[in-house]
């Protein structure tokens, strides 16, 4: 919808399915939508807190956001049971609205928006702070965001090869022959001591303790981690945390969210301005120290839905000619 559109009281809510917001909105196209964003003077750290409640068989999260055109609301479960079950661990509904009016615009499927916008904004990071050339990509994981998160880092870098390390041997072969298929990529199964030889590394898991052993990292480079919001959850280890610069995409996010930092932010051995804001690499106000690893801590925010579905809605609207 351009910005001269007038919204109706009308007007229904598009709704839009997974299939919609993956055509829609490829990972490059999503990727651009995130880096104008902040070049444009989006401010992460003004972002509402997520809210969760804990409930019987895993959590609900409410995520709002506003900014000048448009505001939204993601509401989310996490079911750790439901892959067992064939069900994803992710779900929930994305509720677009017109800001100036509050009317509804969209309701998106809210685990294609979630898959979409974490591994954008892990690409969006990748660009600016993994080496031009880097081409070997250490995968741990084997569900939506590993997938998400192979696709999204081949739209920045140029991939040649990628290792997977699966918990699930049957999955992870899965896995594999399935992107091998579709990509065209050397991709085949690894260890967590291949870390040694990455110029990538992404952590897409559940996982509740480190991956590997970070003093096994080249200096040149860069992690992703993505896998958990949780303040006792952690994907990575403190000899990685301590030998990277790290960025995260709000301070104040992290503090309260981020299980990889929260030990040593706690006792001291970092300090809240140590981490750098994702804004201020897009924007290049803080250079990269490239004689070390470099850690991108994910712990994914409200904003960056809104600006990820509001990019789809827009697409959309301009493919219908409205």
């Amino acid at each position: 919808m351009s910005a001269t559109t007038a919204v109706t009281a009308e007007s229904a809510p598009r709704l839009l399915g997974a299939a919609d917001v993956l055509r829609a909105m490829p990972m490059a196209s999503a990727v651009e939508a995130l880096r104008r964003a902040l070049r444009g003077g989006l401010d992460p750290e003004s972002d509402p807190p997520r809210t969760v409640v804990p409930v019987a068989y895993g959590q609900l999260l409410l995520m709002p956001a506003h900014q000048r055109r448009y505001a939204g609301v993601k509401i989310a479960t996490v079911a750790p049971g439901n892959p067992a079950a064939g069900r994803p661990r992710v779900q929930g509904q994305y509720l677009l609205l017109d800001a100036p009016t509050l009317t509804p615009l969209a309701l998106l499927d809210g685990g294609a928006l979630t898959t979409v916008r974490t591994a954008a904004v892990s690409a969006l990071a990748a660009d600016h702070l993994a080496e031009p050339g880097a081409g070997h990509l250490v995968l741990f994981g084997t569900g939506p965001q590993a997938r998400g998160h192979l696709d999204a880092l081949r739209s920045v870098r140029p991939l040649n090869r990628v290792t997977v390390v699966g918990r699930t041997p049957g999955r992870a072969a899965e896995f594999i022959e399935t992107a091998r298929r579709e990509t065209g990529l050397d991709i085949g199964p690894g260890v967590p001591a291949d870390v040694a030889g990455a110029d990538l590394v992404a952590c897409c898991t559940t996982a509740r303790a480190p991956l590997f052993d970070g003093a096994l990292l080249p200096p040149r480079v860069t992690v992703i981690a993505v896998g958990s919001h949780e303040p006792d959850a952690r994907e990575v280890d403190p000899a990685t945390v301590h030998r990277s610069t790290v960025v995260v995409e709000s301070r104040a996010a992290a503090v309260r969210e981020a299980g990889d930092l929260i030990p040593e932010l706690a006792d001291g051995s970092i300090g809240p301005d140590s981490l750098v804001p994702l804004a201020d690499l897009v924007n290049g106000t803080v250079p990269v120290d490239g004689r070390r690893p470099r850690l991108f801590k994910s712990v994914g925010m409200a904003w960056e839905d809104l600006v990820v579905a509001s990019a789809v809605h827009e697409a959309i609207s301009e493919g219908d000619g409205k």
